[in-house]
């Protein structure tokens, strides 16, 4: 008598999808989030002739951007933007509010397979857009390394300027042609890399404009009318040079060791602005690390200048 045959177990069903060469040269495109980066890369898409057919935006700020940028383009809910979005769905939402996003879509039916669905999120990766790939979507990082306002002016910025790419292997031809017909450049990032890209440019963009406001509130309490004048030349100096020289372009009181000049500023800031010694003292002894690191501040030189920062940080802490 033969062995009864064994049933073998149900093959577990994988999403359907789509050959990569399928995917049109003319993309149609929604934007779920139609804040300053959405609507410019949007509007940025639509210039050189994809169809961006579908946007999110309920508030007042989101609503202007969208009749100033994308005139032509309905407001719609977050699904039947997501559903109008047969190529390419662009999610441009907070950072922490992205997860919650992707979920939602792939748990209201509203991807389907083949579809692209990328993300700006400079901090995230691929990860996120893991509801999303679920149900058979191809996952896409793309986020521009550039500061926005939400106006026109944003447009002209996009050339040349590089976006933190992360995408699968059978992506990236199309994440490199998205990101070509942006004017840009791609830096591929890996997923595990994404954080420490984004802290580098949030440290350095967005501490940028905290030091510069800084810089001038303290100007304005020393009795300059216009602090702007006597910034801007010094820092886009600074700026540029840092870029072409990096260490080699510091200057000042701490790459020349002058502790008595930075114990003064250091009075003087707590009389007028204790708020500000806090952040005076981290960035003074980050850059006398990095003074010495490049030969630039010998360390007997040094000594008396991390002895002020080191007893005023004892100060600041207690």
């Amino acid at each position: 008598m033969s062995a009864p045959l064994r049933t073998r177990p149900a093959a577990r069903r994988r999403p359907a999808t789509v050959p990569f060469a399928t995917i049109p040269a003319v993309l149609t495109v929604g934007i779920v989030g139609a804040g300053r980066v959405g609507a410019t890369l949007g509007a940025a898409l639509a210039a050189v002739g994809h169809r961006v057919v579908a946007t999110t935006g309920s508030s007042g700020a989101s609503q202007a951007r969208v009749a100033l940028l994308l005139p032509t383009v309905s407001r719609r809910a977050t699904a039947e933007v997501a559903r109008a979005a047969t190529d390419l769905l662009l999610i441009a939402v907070p950072d922490d509010a992205l997860a919650g996003v992707v979920a939602g879509l792939a748990a209201e039916g509203a991807l389907r397979p083949g579809q692209v669905v990328a993300h700006t999120s400079g901090a995230h990766g691929l990860a996120v857009l893991a509801p999303a790939v679920a149900v058979g979507v191809r996952p896409l990082a793309l986020h521009p390394a550039m500061t926005f306002t939400g106006t026109p002016d944003d447009l002209s910025r996009l050339s040349g300027i590089s976006y933190g790419v992360t995408a699968p292997a059978e992506l990236r031809p199309l994440a490199a042609r998205l990101v070509a017909d942006l004017g840009g450049v791609p830096e591929w990032i890996g997923e595990a890399d994404r954080p420490l890209y984004h802290a580098a440019l949030a440290h350095g963009a967005n501490h940028l404009v905290t030091l510069v406001n800084e810089a001038a509130d303290r100007l304005r309490d020393a009795g300059v009318a216009q602090p702007e004048k006597v910034l801007a030349p010094l820092l886009r100096a600074a700026l540029e040079n840092a870029l072409r020289l990096g260490d080699d372009a510091l200057t000042g009181p701490v790459a020349r060791g002058d502790a008595g000049t930075v114990a003064r500023h250091l009075t003087q800031l707590t009389a007028t602005a204790p708020e500000s010694v806090p952040a005076y003292l981290a960035l003074a002894r980050r850059t006398a690390d990095r003074a010495m690191a490049a030969g630039r501040l010998r360390p007997v030189d040094a000594e008396p200048l991390l002895g002020v920062l080191d007893r005023d940080q004892s100060g600041v802490a207690a």
